[in-house]
């Protein structure tokens, strides 16, 4: 098999982990936040926490060094206007994504001690899940249109 075939290859598995992670993570947390279950939020809290380092975190960086060694392989210059709006999307996405972690990390820490406790969750855990939801938009919106990108290599 070429390199270029394994780079493509590469690409792709990682785009759609990475797309599928994301859609997993966000319907399971919001799922979770909207049944009230604390232990239920808990959970799945901290289990979002960990799929975000053991799938999102490696599909991001294969993302960003297999599309580089697919440009080089095709001697394609990152300049060109959809490559250039293609890693715009991208660097928005990871803007929104970045923040959206220590969010993840925050909510997880309010949720395992109130389910310590046995208290509820304060009322910071609404605010710092209505500033996931929103941060999800903009970073979903800009991969699917990455991928439209991608396939159309061009506008």
């Amino acid at each position: 098999m070429s390199s270029y075939l394994v780079l493509k290859w590469l690409h792709i598995l990682s785009s759609t982990i990475l797309f599928g992670t994301g859609l997993g993570i966000a319907f399971f947390q919001w799922m979770s936040w909207r049944s009230g279950e604390i232990a239920v939020i808990a959970r799945i809290t901290r289990l979002t926490v960990l799929a975000d380092f053991v799938f999102t975190t490696p599909a991001v960086l294969i993302q960003l060094l297999s599309g580089f060694a697919l440009l080089h392989t095709l001697s394609l210059p990152w300049t060109t206007p959809w490559v250039l709006a293609a890693l715009a999307l991208y660097a928005l996405t990871g803007a929104c994504w970045l923040p959206v972690v220590f969010i993840q990390m925050r909510l997880a820490r309010m949720a395992a001690a109130a389910q310590a406790s046995g208290h509820p969750l304060p009322a910071e855990f609404a605010r710092q899940m209505r500033i996931w939801f929103i941060l999800g938009w903009p970073a979903f919106l800009a991969v699917l249109a990455i991928f439209w990108l991608m396939v159309r290599k061009g506008w």
